[in-house]
């Protein structure tokens, strides 16, 4: 007996052991079993026009993580632009094409939601706060621990022309989307920050808010759409909600900047544009993405060190 259960057992350890486990396959990534829906985009954007070139020539650059962790990503692109090989290199090669990138370069809606990134760069009309909204819920989904990066280049719910083309409503949505985040969430304005959108970038995470230094930011009155054929009475209820909707807009940029409702009120009696250093002041943003420039003026003398190396003297001295 004990003879016959050792000659079962050492069968069945050969059998299991000339059994080979089929190979697992492995997900490369969320992106190749979900397609991501593609964003509106502007064909001149200048940004994205950089982006996408550099994604054609080197798209491991844009894969991996910023070296600085302190700044936004991909914002690096533009401090230090690297070539691909000098001609030297090429010449030795044993072929021309092997400085080339081996793969196609990626989507750029997916490279940037790969990044993090949020970018408003068209005015806000339904489509685009539905996108924006729903990569924000994603991203939190994804890590609530990482900040989302939120880059603006849009006119806010007007065109460049001033012809309203959304409703407030629209930015509205995607600033209550932005306060039930749990992530930080870091806004940067690579080229307008106009009315709503402006908001938008007062409403990133104090300490977080970011502008290149020839962005523009401006803040509005909303406007009234066209009411063509609307009776009186529906012109009235509009023009009520179009009120209701501008203190919205004070209070909430009031809250953001750190102003009084009354100062914020009073600039925006006229369209108030703001270049980086303005916007700094007025307290929509809290750092210019200078390259170098702001240790430089650091060290520039004020200007009464000026006039007095100088031996002007002031008038009220006189």
């Amino acid at each position: 007996m004990a003879d016959c259960l050792r000659i079962s057992l050492a069968s069945s350890i050969c059998c299991s052991s000339s059994f080979t486990a089929p190979p697992r396959r492995r997900s490369y990534g969320v992106f190749n079993s979900a397609r991501i829906p593609m964003p509106p985009v502007n064909p001149k954007d200048s940004f994205l026009s950089k982006l996408a070139s550099v994604a054609a020539s080197s798209p491991d650059t844009l894969l991996s993580k910023p070296k600085n962790s302190d700044l936004p990503p991909y914002l690096d692109l533009f401090d230090s632009p690297q070539l691909m090989a000098s001609p030297a290199q090429v010449e030795r090669s044993a072929s021309y094409n092997e400085h080339r990138p081996r793969r196609p370069p990626p989507d750029l809606p997916s490279l940037l939601l790969n990044g993090r990134i949020v970018y408003i760069g068209m005015p806000l009309v339904p489509a685009v706060t539905e996108l924006v909204v729903a990569e924000l819920m994603y991203l939190q989904w994804a890590d609530p621990k990482e900040p989302i990066y939120i880059y603006i280049n849009s006119t806010g719910t007007t065109r460049d022309d001033g012809e309203t083309v959304g409703m407030e409503t629209e930015g509205f949505a995607i600033y209550d989307a932005m306060m039930q985040m749990k992530n930080e969430i870091h806004t940067v304005a690579v080229g307008a920050a106009i009315g709503q959108a402006c908001l938008l970038l007062a409403a990133g995470t104090k300490g977080k808010r970011f502008m290149m230094p020839h962005a523009k930011a401006m803040i509005q009155q909303p406007r009234v759409p066209s009411s063509g054929l609307m009776p009186a009475s529906d012109v009235l209820i509009r023009a009520k909600e179009v009120i209701i909707n501008r203190d919205t807009l004070v209070k909430l940029l009031a809250k953001h900047t750190g102003n009084s409702e009354e100062v914020v009120a009073d600039v925006m009696k006229r369209p108030f544009y703001m270049d980086s250093t303005r916007a700094k002041e007025f307290g929509v943003i809290d750092r210019i993405l200078w390259r170098g420039q702001e240790r430089v003026m650091a060290d520039v003398a004020p200007p009464e060190e000026w006039d007095k190396n100088s031996g002007i003297k002031p008038v009220d001295a006189l």
